[in-house]
């Protein structure tokens, strides 16, 4: 056996080779982080390319496993099982779930153009130029796909890379206007001319070849499952443990919405209704989100929930029209490399002019004041944006900087909504709270979900029946959440997180912070992003 590997600047090396790796398999990652060298790369998806990618990844595992405890200090054994992580999450798509060989999103999904049309971090014709780049890859992408995606697909999968296979093309005709800015029509619209075709042809295929043949097969099984929670949260904790936490919080949720409607003297159907009546005009929709930011903002100062810091800007413009079919609201954030602004992008999205009275009237009711407040709150303050702010600005490590746990960013974000409730925010109506908790149910039934449908069985239709009976949706919004949780088991994310959050400040709030809720939160934001399943250990660490 080789001798062990001690030195720190051997170390530091290593961290270094693992990062760039795994950018190599996933440029999109880096690109959202804010490094803008990897602008216009798209990955090889071909067998041959991701076997090598995979074998290499083997190796720098095994160069990691070679670094024993005593030649690391405790931060950097952190670091070295953030390195792990980063390199057994790729490879569990790659081996274990077969993303590239079963799930037609992920090349459908993989094509994207909003990174370099959403921010202005660099001059038109630079980001146009990357624009061109992506686009002349699509056709070898899809390519990819059809030569990979063998054997029946699971049908939801199908479904919805057909529905986002026939977006491609609207979205590409977003970047004509900054073609015509950057002087660059005549290469885009070659570019795009060719990516299209390619993107009609792809959705053809899945709907006349792959439709047909298509099977209810999707869950990941049970050992899978577990691994999942691993790879991407580094939790060992069996999933059952995790479905019974879930099980508790829909209960506390439903407990403390039931005790509000009787104060009420009302259900909780008509708390609801109640709530979805009290909405802004189409026309004042973005001012009133506007007005939540600036509130939302003073009421963690007025709390001293966290630092803000003084230069945030948070801007709220309409969600891009490419974005529209997926999203009620969204936060376009800074990343932790970006040296450029640091302001954020709260988009929400408007009433279309296209609709019929009664859908727009439905969408305002969907954004009902208390609901948007709530939102808000999840994604500016203290949610997302606070949040980002505070990893833009951390100073940890590469491997810190660099990993991103989807139920520490919900989780927190999550986190931030049952926070506000606690320190009193719109204490004068109960709507706010109702509005919470509505999320909060939706968020546990996703939990519960993911678990059922992928470790125990569950069937869609009884995925359906607890959205509806437990989450308070309606069959259209239940089937929805249900069909995800299909192809995202991960949106178990949210509760996950907030709950190891919570659990976190239970037990370090006083003996480490004094009681401290400033203090608590800026020392767990200081810390990146970091896997659900180390929060505790971070926390123990010496300051």
């Amino acid at each position: 056996m080789a001798a062990p590997v001690s030195t720190t600047a051997e170390f530091d090396a290593l961290e270094r080779r693992v990062v760039d790796h795994l950018f190599e398999l996933q440029p999109a990652y880096a690109i959202g982080l804010g490094l803008h060298q990897y602008d216009g790369q798209v990955p090889d998806l071909s067998r041959a390319a991701t076997d090598s990618w995979s074998a290499r990844a083997d190796a720098l595992l095994v160069q990691l496993g070679r670094f024993d405890d005593a030649s690391l200090s405790e931060t950097r054994r952190i670091d070295r099982f953030l390195l792990r992580l980063l390199l057994e999450s790729p490879l569990f798509d790659l081996r274990e779930s077969q993303e590239l060989d079963r799930n037609p999103m992920v090349y459908v999904g993989s094509i994207s153009l909003t990174a370099y049309l959403a921010r202005e971090y660099a001059p038109v014709e630079a980001r146009m130029r990357a624009v061109v780049r992506t686009l002349e890859r699509v056709p070898q992408v899809l390519a990819e796909g059809r030569r990979r995606l063998r054997g029946p697909l699971p049908r939801p999968f199908v479904d919805l890379a057909l529905t986002i296979g026939g977006g491609l093309a609207p979205h590409f005709q977003e970047a004509v206007p900054f073609a015509a800015r950057a002087a660059m029509t005549g290469p885009f619209d070659a570019a795009r001319s060719a990516a299209e075709s390619s993107a009609r042809e792809f959705v053809a295929w899945l709907r006349d070849e792959c439709l047909p043949r298509a099977v209810p097969d999707f869950a990941l099984g049970p050992h899978r499952y577990q691994r999942l929670l691993f790879v991407r949260e580094g939790i060992e904790a069996p999933f059952e443990e995790i479905r019974r936490a879930g099980v508790a919080d829909l209960a506390r949720n439903q407990a403390r919405l039931e005790a509000i409607a009787r104060e009420a003297h009302r259900s909780a159907a008509e708390l609801f209704q109640q709530m979805s009546e009290d909405h802004p005009a189409a026309g004042d929709l973005l001012a009133t989100a506007r007005g939540f930011v600036d509130e939302t903002r003073r009421f963690v100062a007025d709390r001293d929930l966290a630092e803000v810091p003084a230069s945030a800007v948070c801007r709220v413009e309409e969600t891009p029209v490419w974005g529209r079919a997926l999203s009620t609201a969204s936060l376009n954030p800074p990343g932790p490399f970006d040296t450029g602004s640091t302001d954020g992008l709260y988009y929400v999205t408007p009433v279309d002019p296209a609709w019929t009275p009664v859908q727009q009237e439905e969408w305002l009711r969907s954004m009902n004041r208390a609901s948007l407040r709530n939102v808000t709150v999840h994604e500016v303050y203290p949610g997302h944006y606070l949040q980002f702010l505070h990893f833009n600005r951390s100073t940890g490590s590469l491997a810190r900087k660099v990993f991103l746990s989807p139920a520490f960013v919900e989780g927190w974000a999550h986190y931030a909504e049952q926070l506000a409730i606690e320190q009193g925010f719109r204490r004068e109506s109960p709507a706010a709270e109702v509005a919470q908790l509505h999320d909060a149910l939706l968020r546990d039934c996703r939990l519960l979900v993911s678990v059922g449908l992928h470790a125990q069985g569950m069937s869609l239709p009884q995925a359906i029946e607890l959205f509806q009976r437990e989450g308070h949706l309606e069959r259209l919004p239940a089937e929805r959440e249900a069909i995800r949780g299909t192809f995202n088991p991960e949106y178990f994310c949210y509760t996950l997180g907030k709950l190891a959050i919570l659990n976190s400040r239970t037990r370090f709030l006083e003996p480490r912070f004094s009681g401290s809720l400033k203090q608590f939160h800026d020392t767990l934001l200081g810390f990146g992003c970091p896997p659900i399943g180390l929060l505790d250990t971070l926390l123990a660490a010496p300051a």
